[in-house]
């Protein structure tokens, strides 16, 4: 059969689920494909371009509201974005740390020029306009890499000692009982509120 780059892309990624990023490398591919490593590098100059392809492919496959889209309203559009940012990345084993250190593709800057836009509509500068993305963007794949990181095993006793504060206690029990999805929205709610406000006092 033959190798070309989305077969060895589609090949990495259901190795990444298998094995996880920690294990995915171009020998361990290359042997999954059935050709020698060197054929790997006619296609990808190293690892750093292959997981660069990957995340690609998994923004592609999974990031459905990526671009805004005619008559989006800009804080709406930016929740949407922020769920399907954190859904495409989460629908793959360590995808946030796939993620991670990436660079936007060049093919992608029209997009961002459309993202930029509404906001600009909006009524902030392109500077703030990038700001707002950038830290929502940092704060989803925060909490993507989190949610996918090993749990820790002391979880238990920090329980039963914050027990003796009953502020925290309270709190971490919140934390607990509302998982991670609700504390994800929490904070891209509060993100957006905030920015709200303070387009709402330059305009006033």
């Amino acid at each position: 059969m033959k190798i070309d780059r989305q077969r060895i892309v589609d090949e990495a990624l259901l190795l990444l689920n298998e094995a996880g990023l920690d294990a995915l490398s171009t020998r361990a591919l290359a042997e999954r494909l059935g050709i020698r490593q060197p054929a790997l590098y006619w296609h990808f100059k190293g690892k750093r371009a292959l997981i660069d392809a990957m995340n690609a492919e998994i923004l592609r496959r999974g990031h459905t509201h990526a671009a805004p889209k005619p008559g989006d309203v800009w804080s709406a559009y930016l929740l949407a974005n922020c769920r399907s940012f954190r859904n495409a990345l989460l629908a793959y084993r360590d995808g946030g740390r796939v993620h991670a250190g990436t660079e936007a593709d060049p093919q992608d800057l029209a997009k961002v020029e459309t993202q930029i836009g509404l906001l600009v509509d909006a009524g902030m500068t392109p500077e703030t306009a990038m700001e707002l993305l950038v830290a929502l963007g940092r704060y989803t794949l925060g909490c993507v890499i989190e949610e996918q990181a090993e749990p820790q095993p002391n979880a238990k006793q920090l329980d039963e000692a914050a027990a003796d504060y009953p502020l925290t206690s309270r709190a971490v029990l919140h934390y607990r009982d509302s998982g991670p999805e609700i504390f994800f929205e929490a904070g891209v709610t509060l993100m957006i509120e905030a920015a709200a406000m303070r387009l709402a006092k330059r305009q006033a």
